[in-house]
This record gives C-alpha cells, structure tokens and sequence, in this order.
C-alpha cells in the first residue's frame, strides 16, 4: 500500500505540474484583472458614507493615479493674461538651518564634478512660490490668479527636493512643515519650482508627447507633455519686471520645438500642483495654426535649441478616445511625469467639451 500511496503521490505532483504550467499564463492574467479592478473599485469609495470627503482630490483616470492637483481652472474657460497678477518680492530664500548643509553638499558635489571633467550641476536662478491666491471679478466673476514670487536658486531647489530625507530631529521635511490635509500650504523654501507645460497640438490634429532625457537630473526617462520649461529669473525677468508666463510658454516652445510664437495659439487652461514634490505648473493649450506632424518632425530634423532635454517624441491623434487609450497603455501607465496626464485631459476638454472627453474616457477604462 506504500508503494501505492508513493505512485499515486508521483502521478499527483506531475499532473499538477502539467495543469499549473498550461493554465498559468490564463490564470495570471485573469488575476491580474480582478484585481486591478477591484483596487479600482475601492479607491473610488474613498472614505466611508459618515466622513466628509476631501475638496482637494488629485487627478486620476482609473488605475492612473497622478499627484497633480488642479488649484484652478476647468479646461473649458481659458486665463487670460489679463487675469494673472504676479508679484516678485525682494528677499531672496533661505533654507531651515537644519537643511542648510543639504545646499552645500549639493555645491560641494559640483564643484567635484567640474574637477573630475564631468558636467557639473549648473546653479541656475529660479523663483520660488510664497503664495497662490483666487479671487472672482465681481461682474462676470472670471478667475483672477495672484502669485507672489521670492528669488532662489536651483541648488536650493535640490536641497528642498529631499522631502523625505531625515533631519537631525529624526524628522523629514515632509512630516514637519507639510500638510496632507492643507495641500496649498507650505513653506516656500519647499516650493522653489514653477514651470509652464504646454499640450502642443499640430495642424492635423495630432498631439505631441515627449519623454525626457535619462539626462536630466530630475524625473529621467518619463513621459511629459509637449514642452516643460521651468521658469528662470535670468532669462524671463527683464530688471526688475515680473515674468510673463505666456512669455515663457513661447520661449519653452521654441527651445524645445523650435516652434516660433506666431505659429501657434496659445490658450493658459489651469494652475497645478504637483502636492509630493511640491511643483507648481502654470498648464497651456497651443494649436498650431498650419505645421503638421510631419512639417514638425522636418523643422526639429534641422536643429533643436534644446535637444538632450528630450529623448522621444511621440505623435498621438488627438481624439478623446486616443488620447485616453494613450495614457493608460500598459508601457506608459507608471511612466507619466506627475503633471502631464492633466493636462491632456484639460486640453481635450477644452476642444471636445467635458461630455464627450469623459464618456470616452470612462470607456476606456472600462477596457482595461
């Protein structure tokens, strides 16, 4: 009967064995579903019936999770320049004395690059946000943004970039001067990064997407929107002048794209957050009136300002239902850069209309 019980025992094992290895690819994929689907499910409960739920909710389309916070703006209404009020104050910022060693580091790094023959980490000047405030026209209640800038630097915004990084206190910045419930306030030493992106759409109807370059320090190798460019107190304050985001969404098109300012329309759709890493985006619309994909991918051929900063370019219909199956590829989902997928969903919304952008949207993600 051993012997029996041994055979029987053999003929189990190999049996299983066949049966794990013919159905194990099925049986994953099936898994995989349930329970992306399920966790899809129970994001979207959020909080129980009885607890208040949160105003400020980050973007998100089914499992594509972002960290982008839409402050102002629905897509639908543009910003007028008239409409943005920007004051630059005098004092420049200076970090807590407890993170002020992160800044030398940073330059001691530099300086150690440069002595190597290697590139070192250019100490770009920057602003960064003291504040971000609303208010209505009292007519025709039209958005006006107010925006107070302080100077600073590029090596300050590295330092403030290690917001989990433990402090002498055994604290990290993060806990100990920011709020998960008050997403708009924080310290703007940790707020010393404010960029335009642009959703870049040619004369055929066909949006541009890039994916950085593994050379850029910050965010290597994920996908963007058309053109990010940060704004820079060298370059787009004249004296004293406070920066003209309009003025730098041109100057990121042509250095980016090449792309000169008459070639396109440009539309500001809304104000974003980035609330992890603390990264304000002033978000644009640009039609281009008559270059065509191909008459793009002919003009970057012959020379790009700003060439390494991209390592792809991508050319996708712009349709909602494209544009949705887009984000969500398998190969793009966990690839995004935290502001783009915002704002193609503003840029779609914005000439399809909300209920066409979010029908295909949902459909979309029901084919997942």
């Amino acid at each position: 009967m051993g012997g029996i019980d041994v055979a029987n025992g053999v003929l189990g094992a190999v049996i299983g064995m066949v049966l794990a290895t013919l159905f194990q690819q099925p049986l994953q994929d099936a898994w995989f579903k349930i329970r992306r689907r399920s966790a899809y499910a129970l994001r979207t409960l959020r909080r129980h019936p009885e607890e208040p739920a949160s105003t400020w909710t980050t973007f998100s389309l089914g499992p594509l999770h972002t960290a982008a916070l839409i402050v102002e703006g629905d897509g639908e209404s543009a910003i007028t320049p008239e409409a943005i009020h920007i004051q630059v104050l005098d004092e420049e910022i200076a970090l807590p004395a407890e993170m002020a060693d992160w800044h030398q580091e940073i330059a001691e790094e530099s300086a150690q690059l440069q002595a190597e023959g290697r590139t070192p980490v250019w100490n770009g000047l920057r602003y960064a946000v003291e504040s971000f405030d609303i208010s209505r026209t009292a007519l025709d209640e039209q958005p006006e943004v107010h925006l107070r800038l302080r100077p600073t630097d590029y090596y300050t915004f590295l330092a403030a970039q290690q917001l989990d990084r433990r402090l002498p206190s055994g604290t990290t910045p993060r806990s100990r001067y920011l709020d998960p419930d008050r997403p708009l306030a924080a310290p703007a030493f940790l707020q010393c990064s404010f960029a335009v992106n642009v959703a870049v759409v040619t004369a055929d109807d066909m949006l541009v997407v890039t994916r950085r370059s593994d050379r850029v320090r910050m965010a290597p190798g994920v996908w963007n929107s058309s053109v990010n460019e940060g704004l820079s107190r060298h370059i787009d304050s004249s004296g004293r002048n406070a920066p003209d985001l309009y003025a730098v969404a041109r100057r990121g098109m042509r250095e980016e794209l090449s792309l000169e300012p008459h070639e396109s329309q440009l539309t500001l759709l809304a104000f974003v957050l980035d609330v992890e890493r603390r990264h304000w985006s002033a978000h644009f619309y640009a039609r281009l009136t008559e270059l065509t994909r191909d008459g793009l991918q002919a003009r970057m051929s012959r020379g790009v300002a700003d060439r390494w900063e991209h390592q792809t370019v991508d050319h996708v219909p712009f349709r909602p239902a494209e544009v949705a199956r887009y984000l969500l590829r398998t190969d793009r989902i966990h690839r995004w850069a935290p502001l783009a997928p915002a704002l193609f969903h503003l840029a779609l919304v914005h000439v399809h209309g909300r209920t066409a952008v979010e029908r295909a949207e949902a459909q979309a993600v029901r084919r997942l």
